[in-house]
């Protein structure tokens, strides 16, 4: 991977985190246009590069929500703020289980763009629904409620099921309002990406058989593509964000919905040829 090709799948990682179109999905997409159909060596390297830059521009874009919650926490009561902090944990409790005892078999058993191009529909269908059923709308995120937005996120794991359009899509149709619901989402992801970069470290440090036989030997990327990338990503990652959250709280997803439903169609069509 040279450093443009970093630069590009940066950006198309740091865009779509935030874009309810699915990272994994348009990265896989990516790479098949760029390497002739096959993925690049020492993706997993690549991959929590970008994530992390990911995770960085959600940490600037929302940093005065993320003050505003540990200055809650440190009055030590149950206030507006922990309760939010509750909220957060309870829906990080579906993607651990996943997470830790189940992704490697998911990945094992969903590859392939056709799952790609399937999952994109699915996105499609999500945000479609949210744009037609418009239940009645309360102010706050309740506890039963940040653990089934959590599911989503946990569903989200196949690749081309949009994380974010899952969790915003699922939050919207359980009546949450617009005004904080995008807000939760990129919150309630931070964690679960962090983890997920300190496990694959974990793998490229101490692999373990079951890891090894779901995957292929890592090949180190050059610098210049990993800096490329992470540049790259965590510049639109931070446009995406703000953008995405003045979105959700103003406009329709359909938009969103008809673009996964052409790109799913096409990504089908090509994995069946």
């Amino acid at each position: 991977m040279n450093w443009i090709e970093g630069l590009i799948l940066g950006f198309i990682q740091g865009l779509t985190e935030y874009l309810p179109v699915s990272s994994s999905g348009h990265l896989q997409i990516g790479q098949i246009l760029l390497n002739n159909g096959e993925p690049f060596p020492g993706g997993l390297q690549f991959d929590i590069t970008v994530h992390v830059a990911t995770v960085l521009s959600t940490l600037v874009i929302l940093w005065k929500e993320i003050e505003w919650i540990f200055r809650g926490l440190l009055k030590f009561e149950w206030n507006d703020e922990t309760r939010y902090t509750a909220n957060i944990i309870v829906s990080m409790i579906p993607i651990g289980i996943v997470g830790l005892f189940f992704k490697d078999e998911v990945e094992a058993l969903f590859e392939g763009t056709l799952i790609v191009g399937v999952c994109l529909c699915v996105t499609a269908l999500l945000l479609t629904l949210t744009h037609f059923y418009h239940p009645k709308e309360r102010a706050t995120i309740s506890i039963s409620n940040a653990f089934i937005i959590g599911i989503a996120q946990a569903c989200a794991i196949l690749p081309g099921l949009s994380r974010s359009g899952s969790t915003i899509a699922t939050g919207l149709l359980l009546g949450n309002s617009r005004k904080t619901l995008a807000q939760f989402s990129f919150l309630m992801v931070i964690p679960p990406i962090l983890g997920q970069a300190l496990l694959d470290v974990k793998h490229m440090i101490a692999p373990s058989a079951e890891y090894l036989a779901t995957h292929t030997a890592e090949v180190s990327v050059g610098t210049p593509a990993l800096v490329a990338g992470f540049i790259a990503a965590f510049l639109s990652g931070c446009l995406a964000c703000k953008g995405m959250i003045a979105l959700v709280k103003r406009c329709s997803l359909i938009g969103f919905a008809i673009y996964c439903a052409i790109l799913g169609t096409g990504v089908i069509i090509y994995s069946l040829m």
